[in-house]
């Protein structure tokens, strides 16, 4: 698989706020052990609005469009910190790009590393901060290495998996973001909402392609 169409991009979306909107309980449980234990009704709010308007979308041929409005559909409904970051992963990267009607390995590559630049910019964390940054950066690293093969599988689960290790080695590090930074040392032992998410999102999009 070295390319998606609008309509697998399409699918491929509506199959991430599936499976974010299926795991709320495990997010809400991830959050409530040193947050505010809301990140899963928001991002379940924000999967909702964002699959309501990609189904809403069937005819079209611009993928970057696809991306622009989920992230734009999630910032309308999420409200709060988790809505402007991860609408960003979405749109970060997206915004400006030339219409394509495909995404191939190296225009999702860059589309990433363009919502984890923005996201940067806009929240200022970094790696070993405990937060979704822990997940994607090094996911986002993993997808550069991979993306010249041309091969999609191979790109997202290489990313997918670096991810999932991003995202249990917050389990590692005290916050510096949020609730949990008051908990200095208690928050150790804990992983991150925000970077589990990022997970599911790699994860999603890793088994859609594996599918096709």
């Amino acid at each position: 698989m070295n390319q998606l169409n609008y309509s697998q991009v399409r699918e491929m979306l509506l199959y991430i706020a599936e499976q974010i909107i299926a795991n709320k309980p495990l997010l809400t449980q991830v959050d409530s052990q040193i947050g505010d234990g809301d990140h899963g009704i928001g991002m379940e709010r924000g999967m909702k609005k964002a699959a309501e308007k990609l189904r809403s979308m069937e005819e079209g041929s611009d993928v970057y469009t696809l991306f622009q409005e989920m992230g734009k559909s999630m910032l309308m409904s999420m409200g709060g910190a988790s809505g402007v970051i991860f609408s960003t992963l979405f749109t970060g990267g997206a915004a400006g790009k030339p219409a394509s009607a495909v995404l191939d390995s190296q225009g999702l590559c860059k589309l990433m590393e363009g919502g984890l630049l923005k996201i940067k910019e806009r929240g200022r964390a970094q790696a070993g901060d405990k937060t979704m940054v822990d997940a994607l950066e090094p996911a986002v690293a993993c997808m550069k290495a991979c993306a010249g093969s041309g091969d999609l599988c191979l790109m997202l689960d290489q990313a997918a998996q670096a991810a999932q290790e991003g995202m249990e080695a917050t389990k590692n590090y005290q916050a510096k973001y949020g609730r949990a930074k008051s908990l200095m040392e208690r928050a150790l032992g804990h992983q991150d909402a925000g970077a589990t998410s990022t997970w599911i999102i790699f994860r999603s999009m890793a088994e859609y392609v594996q599918r096709l």
